[in-house]
């Protein structure tokens, strides 16, 4: 079975990007700059910031759907992005090197029919046993520890 793993689309946070701090803080935002310890995962690019770069901690609906599992959190967006990842049947190192990964399978309707989590090597195949279920829509990757939403997979035909 083959699979996609995307980012967020740039458009919602690029009204963000070079606003100063209080303009942020009006919208819930704030700007950090990642130092070489941080752990500042893109949900555009699916990349951790570099040292050095400016990313916007913000909250966002990333489950709207009208169930009980609608779902909004705190995301990271590297100032800047543009570009959407999307990675075909390949986990991003944000999910593959991280020390858990909670995985939630959805259908079309946005209601949750399983959950699963996994150790980051072990995502991958714990994605398709979720994909494996006819019903699972599409899955969300989150960060077990803090709650965060990490990536959204997809089954492909391709």
């Amino acid at each position: 079975m083959s699979y996609v793993v995307t980012g967020l689309a740039p458009a919602p946070f690029e009204p963000l990007y070079g606003l100063g701090e209080e303009a942020l803080a009006q919208r819930g935002a704030r700007r950090l700059t990642a130092a070489v310890n941080d752990r500042f995962p893109c949900r555009v690019s699916l990349e951790d910031a570099r040292p050095g770069e400016s990313v916007i901690l913000l909250n966002f609906e990333h489950q709207p759907a009208a169930t009980p599992y609608r779902s909004r959190h705190a995301i990271f967006v590297r100032e800047g992005a543009r570009e959407p990842a999307r990675l075909t049947d390949r986990m991003p190192a944000i999910l593959a090197g991280r020390p858990l990964i909670a995985l939630r399978a959805f259908d079309e309707t946005g209601e949750m029919l399983e959950a699963a989590i996994a150790p980051g090597p072990d995502v991958e195949a714990a994605a398709l046993r979720l994909l494996a279920d006819p019903r699972a829509a599409y899955l969300h990757a989150h960060n077990p520890v803090r709650g965060c939403y990490a990536a959204r997979i997809d089954r492909t035909t391709s």
